[in-house]
């Protein structure tokens, strides 16, 4: 039998992972087993990350538009259920009736939401496109699975409070808005020094 490569060679061997037919020249031996030289590259170099075929981190950045769907077209499931519930939170408070600071508030907000969610889904999708896991608060967090399921408690909470009671929010928010504020400062205030400790 001749050489697979040198094919006017006589072969002296095997590739003990292909089976392809080697001469002195093209066999390797590793520890007494004979490897062709691109089996043996391809056991002694680290695999590649597979980038992820069909994805597009254009059309997520589209998608992203629509409540959810970015974070569903990522593959992120649990994710999109959240981004919509939030978006259904904000356009049943913005639908109510509420004194008329509420709405330019609750705007602003939720297109700041938006802008996230377009930006989430356009980082994720370069992630994983890249072959890479996307670093996330939620993922990263040891109780990430009851992240999403005390937000809609939560909201859901709210809205029965509001139509218990109407103008809830108008009350709440009257009195306590620049709590939120501060809370928000003080979190992220903690974060940054715990990191840098």
């Amino acid at each position: 039998m001749k050489c697979a490569v040198h094919t006017e060679v006589d072969a002296t061997g095997f590739c003990r992972n292909c089976g392809k037919a080697l001469c002195p020249a093209c066999a390797r031996e590793v520890r007494g087993m004979i490897y062709c030289e691109s089996c043996l590259a391809d056991m002694v170099t680290p695999p590649r990350p597979a980038a992820q075929s069909g994805g597009s981190s254009a059309l997520a950045t589209l998608l992203g538009f629509i409540p959810g769907l970015g974070a569903i077209y990522n593959g992120e499931y649990i994710k999109g259920l959240i981004h919509a519930c939030i978006f259904v939170a904000f356009v049943v408070v913005l639908a109510g009736d509420h004194s008329d600071w509420v709405y330019p508030a609750f705007g602003i907000l939720l297109g700041a939401f938006i802008i996230y969610m377009v930006i989430d889904a356009n980082r994720v999708a370069r992630a994983k496109l890249a072959g890479h896991q996307p670093a996330d608060w939620a993922s990263q967090s040891a109780n990430a699975k009851v992240v999403g399921p005390f937000i809609l408690m939560g909201l859901g909470v709210l809205f029965l409070l509001d139509n218990l009671h109407p103008h809830i929010f108008d009350r709440i928010f009257d009195m306590w808005w620049p709590l939120i504020f501060i809370a928000i400062g003080g979190f992220l205030a903690w974060r940054q020094l715990g990191e840098r400790n």
